[in-house]
């Protein structure tokens, strides 16, 4: 089967491809194999993306989906705040059916926004059903999904036979032969659990060839960073998400070990975490990255994220430019996840993860600079279609072939019996209220 994308600006994130004012992109059994000013294809279907500007699809290397149905109700918490309402006053509630629901619509949104790769950080952790409904979830959506599998909140239990049995399942390609699902694991801290227990993760994840993410933030008192070096603990694996407060050396310990960095930027500005990391990355030798977090907080999409990274970096010291934000929302957030050869760019060989997005929207016209546009005024509502390895899962605007009325009004339900069941309002009046230390 051949399709051909025509007749769109080209904004490939190859510096071997480069960008075209008129160009059109040729796949083949969902493969791209062929990127051109014009390109002879009388057999393929004709996708005309005439003005409009052909990208590749965003990569969320960290998003908590199982959230989902609380969209909004955290815009004012600060983190403890968040951590409670979330981990200690609603998760205790959530079946497997309110996991799939979530994760569900939570994966479709971020289809919906343009962002084709997710890693989807599950904790959950309420036992192998809500697992395993989460997995059936990131099926069903027809996007490329990695699921991280994390221990919960302050989950001190092992967690070796989740993984393995986790891992042995999505391994068996007789369940999922498209290859869009994969897997990674949600390390524990050393500020969570102890260093042993870490290291063992570490080793397992090493025997599994398991990708893993570990979230740390550091006020200052605190160096995770260097006590994972110390026991020799640092991979090129492994995506450290938010990075806060963290020593300049500790930045270049990651650098040197070739780890990843993963900004919220949103949510560590919000939150109260400090100012994202982006800058400071940058210049220990980091590719930074862009991830979502938590809809209950902010905006779920890659717009939203790369403009308050933007502004955030420049407000601090002027740096950036518009390129880099986009860079960190596709091949290096690809490359973070593993998937770079596969993903991240317009490149010949690479699976067709391309999104369509317009050009002639009010809000966005008139594009001048095609990046500097995406950057500054992009948002979901011009993402006009979407393809995940060739397949076209969004057209005209419109998610393909899901029933999101019927989905939406489970959601609803899901997020009305959890808060009854946990005695939150869903009034707008809701503040978790942490104790005092």
């Amino acid at each position: 089967m051949k399709s051909l994308i025509a007749g769109g600006i080209v904004i490939s994130m190859d510096p071997a491809v480069g960008d075209l004012p008129r160009g059109d992109v040729l796949i083949e059994e969902g493969v791209i194999t062929q990127v051109d000013e014009r390109i002879d294809a009388p057999d393929a279907e004709v996708i005309d993306a005439g003005g409009q500007i052909v990208m590749p699809g965003f990569v969320d290397n960290h998003r908590h989906s199982w959230q989902s149905a609380y969209r909004g109700v955290g815009a004012d918490w600060t983190f403890p705040e968040w951590a409670l309402a979330m981990h200690g006053t609603v998760k205790p509630h959530y079946t497997p059916e309110d996991v799939h629901v979530a994760t569900l619509l939570g994966r479709l949104e971020a289809l919906h926004s343009g962002i084709t790769t997710m890693l989807d950080w599950y904790h959950v952790a309420q036992g192998p059903e809500h697992e395993d409904a989460a997995i059936a979830a990131l099926r069903e959506a027809p996007g490329r999904s990695i699921f991280c599998l994390g221990a919960g909140w302050a989950d001190h239990r092992p967690v070796d036979d989740d993984i393995r049995r986790v891992h042995a399942a999505l391994a068996d390609t007789t369940a999922d032969r498209s290859g869009l699902l994969t897997m990674a694991w949600g390390l524990r801290g050393v500020e969570d659990t102890s260093v042993d227990i870490v290291a063992g993760e570490v080793m397992l994840a090493d025997e599994l060839g398991l990708r893993t993410s570990l979230h740390i933030v550091s006020d200052g008192t605190t160096r995770p960073v260097a006590e994972l070096h110390e026991h020799g603990l640092l991979r090129n694996t492994t995506t450290f998400v938010h990075a806060n407060g963290i020593g300049d050396d500790e930045l270049q310990m990651l650098a040197d070990a070739g780890s990843s960095i993963s900004i919220s930027p949103d949510v560590e500005l919000k939150m109260g975490f400090g100012a994202p990391m982006t800058g400071r990355a940058l210049a220990a030798g980091l590719r930074p990255t862009l991830s979502i977090d938590v809809v209950p907080s902010v905006a779920g999409d890659m717009f939203s994220a790369m403009r308050a990274a933007f502004a955030a970096q420049r407000g601090l010291d002027g740096g950036l430019r518009a390129r880099d934000l986009l860079a960190f929302a596709t091949i290096d957030a690809a490359r973070s996840c593993g998937l770079d050869a596969r993903t991240g760019s317009i490149t010949p060989g690479k699976d067709a993860d391309i999104i369509i997005v317009r050009t002639d929207d009010p809000t966005i016209f008139p594009v001048t600079d095609p990046v500097g546009s995406l950057v500054s005024a992009g948002h979901p509502g011009l993402v006009d279609t979407v393809l995940v390895a060739g397949r076209v899962v969004k057209r005209d605007g419109a998610l393909v072939g899901v029933g999101l009325p019927a989905l939406q009004s489970r959601l609803i339900a899901s997020r009305d019996r959890i808060a009854a069941a946990a005695g939150v309002r869903l009034d707008g009046t809701w503040r978790p209220q942490p104790p005092r230390t």
